[in-house]
């Protein structure tokens, strides 16, 4: 072994990191690191394969392109009959079998069998985004991302659902897709029967387990398990709204309300019911509405027999054993658990809100006007009758 790859070796067990990038404040213990990480910034591409037109960043990444072009795959695993043409790739295979996870992140005890994993979420902590947008200021931390934000500039759709018609510029989104005409659920936790279509969905669920919450409001002291949380309160605070409409004035502190939002100029439904032929805008509506043909109800309250097809109705439930009261009415200080309830409760300050078109008569609760308008409907029936419900009364 060559005397710096000696010095580089040993500075890997040292924490020492002398080499630097300085576009984004990238650390390594070697210089030929250093020297495939600015490939990210620079673009550059130097290896290139003789049989077609790829090029790449890394050696590495070279040689597992030229496999393809042979089809030789000469590790394979003995539990499963996994081939590969990589003896790394193999070694991480096996880890799948074997559970290891040797990879440790030093900051909060994150652990994994892939060492390209630990570098990603590193930059959870780190803060790094090197991966950036070339036709606007957009940067993330992963390439995955960046490969997505770039679709937004060209609107590229390739993959399309054969069952409904949905279109996405992702392969792995319409794989997700897919699941919800398959009913397919490959995602199962270890600790309990929960299974899920997405492993985003099974990550939150195992939080539930373990009850961690590492993410804080410096403002107001919420707690939760997930950063994007985190970062999505943190507006409620700012009245940061960064998501905004490219077709209206309209803007949001969430992405996925503009993504609902998009659907109203749009008009599209790709989510089909099978039993009746529903369709919505949004894959979320279309689970709690095949509830009403299953009749399933799976959030269940772990302090009574309690359970419900949707999850906001258990929350509100939850608040009777805790007797939170979290809404309030700024006009005379109403407290209660529903958002709903103090939605109705505000209509009882709006006076004339719900106006008869018939007479003049109104009432703050619309099933109250509802119930005044039947005995227009009756008068027409029996014109000798007269109009009941004088102005601002309720006598129903």
């Amino acid at each position: 072994m060559a005397d710096s790859e000696v010095g580089g070796h040993e500075q890997e067990h040292s924490s020492e990191k002398p080499y630097m990038c300085g576009e984004c404040g990238y650390r390594t213990a070697r210089k030929s690191h250093l020297s495939q990480h600015m490939r990210i910034h620079t673009g550059e591409k130097p290896y290139k394969c003789d049989l077609c037109d790829y090029s790449t960043a890394q050696k590495s990444n070279l040689d597992c392109h030229l496999a393809k072009h042979t089809g030789d795959k000469p590790y394979m695993c003995g539990e499963c009959g996994y081939r590969t043409a990589f003896k790394s790739h193999l070694s991480q295979h096996m880890r799948r079998h074997t559970g290891e996870k040797p990879y440790m992140c030093g900051e909060c005890g994150y652990r994994t069998a892939r060492k390209t994993d630990l570098l990603k979420h590193m930059r959870t902590h780190t803060g790094e985004k090197p991966f950036k947008c070339d036709k606007c200021d957009f940067s993330a931390a992963q390439k995955s991302t960046l490969d997505c934000h770039r679709v937004k500039h060209t609107g590229e759709k390739p993959y399309m659902c054969g069952e409904c018609g949905y279109r996405t510029a992702h392969k792995s989104a319409l794989s997700q897709h897919m699941r919800t005409h398959t009913g397919e659920k490959p995602f199962k936790c270890d600790q309990c029967d929960y299974s899920a279509a997405q492993k985003s969905t099974l990550d939150c669920h195992r939080i539930k387990h373990t009850g961690e919450k590492p993410y804080m409001c410096g403002e107001c002291g919420y707690r939760t398990a997930y950063k994007s949380a985190l970062d999505r309160h943190m507006r409620t605070h700012t009245g940061e709204r960064p998501f905004r409409c490219d077709q209206c004035d309209y803007s949001t502190a969430q992405k996925s309300n503009l993504d609902c939002h998009r659907m109203k100029h749009t008009g599209e439904k790709p989510y089909m019911c099978g039993e009746c032929g529903y369709r919505t805008a949004y894959k979320s509506a279309l689970d709690r509405h095949m509830r009403t043909h299953t009749g399933e109800r799976p959030f269940r309250c772990d302090q009574c027999d309690y359970s419900t097809a949707q999850k906001s109705n258990l929350d509100c439930h939850r608040m009777r054993h805790t007797g939170e009261k979290p809404y309030m009415c700024g006009e005379c200080g109403y407290r209660t658990a529903d958002k709903s309830d103090l939605s109705r409760h505000m209509r009882t300050h709006m006076e004339g809100k719900y106006k008869c078109d018939q007479c003049d008569y109104f009432t703050g609760k619309k099933w109250v006007l509802d119930c005044h308008r039947l005995k227009h409907t009756r008068q027409v029936a029996s014109p000798t009758s007269t109009c009941v419900g004088s102005v601002g009364t309720e006598q129903l």
